[in-house]
């Protein structure tokens, strides 16, 4: 089993903490540094040149990280990834779509060079980007207002928490104010004590800078 990733992209630091946290290591392949993604034997695995890309034994490939994630954690039952109510699974896969889908595609650098294209300058791309950002975290931060923690949503990490402390991670990387989101940022913090999580960092990643 190979997954595709890179050391800064979120959507691979998702992917990796899942794999982390199921105890499976998969052998791990760095596609982006010098652009390797965009090669032709790249986009034979995945069209749309992206990662995570995960390569099963059969040579079947899976991407996105979610739908991954989701295959990891039916092919690994133990320790699950959401929880048994059907609502509160419900709730964990809203918020980790407020993430992937709502917040993170805006710092993609692949966006940021379509901007730049049509004219915006950094300084507009940085506060749009900021702007986006916050009102993610913001939605992120009252869906779990209800809840005692120490996680997202209960005793136990689960896809929310997956798919937090990677764009937690942005947002520092991009100077995102994290005061108003003392929840979200208690959790992280208590995510990053944990093996599983440590080992997923960006910093952790033989491709890192």
């Amino acid at each position: 089993m190979i997954l595709h990733g890179y050391f800064r992209s979120s959507a691979a630091w998702r992917t990796r903490i899942a794999f982390n946290l199921k105890g499976v290591a998969p052998q791990s392949v760095h596609n982006l540094r010098g652009g390797a993604q965009n090669e032709p034997a790249y986009a034979a695995i995945n069209p749309q040149k992206l990662i995570p890309a995960l390569e099963l034994d059969d040579g079947t490939v899976l991407t996105q990280s979610l739908a991954i994630i989701g295959w990891l954690d039916r092919e690994v039952p133990r320790p699950p990834l959401f929880p048994a109510d059907n609502v509160l699974r419900a709730r964990v896969e809203a918020f980790a779509l407020v993430i992937a889908c709502e917040t993170h595609p805006f710092q993609n650098p692949k966006i940021q060079k379509r901007l730049q294209g049509k004219g915006f300058s950094e300084a507009d791309i940085k506060e749009w980007l900021a702007t986006a950002m916050s009102e993610g975290l913001s939605a992120c931060e009252r869906l779990i207002q209800d809840q005692p923690g120490p996680f997202c949503f209960g005793a136990a990490p689960t896809l929310a928490d997956i798919c937090l402390v990677p764009q937690i991670g942005s947002a520092r990387r991009y100077g995102i104010e994290l005061t108003p989101y003392p929840k979200l940022v208690a959790i992280d913090a208590h995510c990053a004590a944990l093996p599983a999580f440590i080992a997923a960092r960006p910093d952790q990643q033989p491709d890192a800078d």
